[in-house]
């Protein structure tokens, strides 16, 4: 994978190559006042067909997900509702089990939303059929 922050970089000051979607909002004046980080860039999320890089501000580590260190992904889903409500919520997140045997979960941390993990999915199945190891 490019160096992490030079993809965060080249997204930030646009434009950017066709295959990556970048997904960024503006940070809340008073969310940023309140966390310590209203100086920071605005969160950005940058997922190319190699991988995930996510800025979430200067106090956290960037959250990288490097697409050639996978053996693979799974979907998970979790819902939940009162038992009088008819609405439910739901929690979308992507087990991921390394090539050395560990195992993790991706979640963006500031778009939580089912757009991110669709645009992860595709790009990892993307890089696989790119890499021949598609199973």
């Amino acid at each position: 994978m490019t160096d992490p922050r030079e993809i965060l970089w080249q997204a930030r000051q646009g434009p950017v190559p066709a295959n990556w979607r970048v997904f960024t909002k503006r940070r809340g004046k008073l969310s940023g006042f309140l966390r310590g980080t209203s100086d920071d860039p605005d969160p950005l999320l940058v997922i190319t067909p190699d991988g995930a890089i996510e800025y979430t501000s200067e106090r956290k580590p960037l959250t990288i997900v490097d697409f050639y260190d996978l053996a693979g992904i799974t979907l998970r889903v979790s819902g939940s509702s009162f038992s009088d409500s008819s609405m439910v919520s739901l929690s979308v997140w992507v087990d991921l089990t390394y090539r050395d045997g560990r195992k993790g979960k991706w979640r963006s941390a500031s778009f939580g939303d089912v757009e991110t993990v669709q645009s992860f999915i595709e790009a990892y199945g993307a890089h696989q059929a790119l890499q021949g190891y598609w199973r």
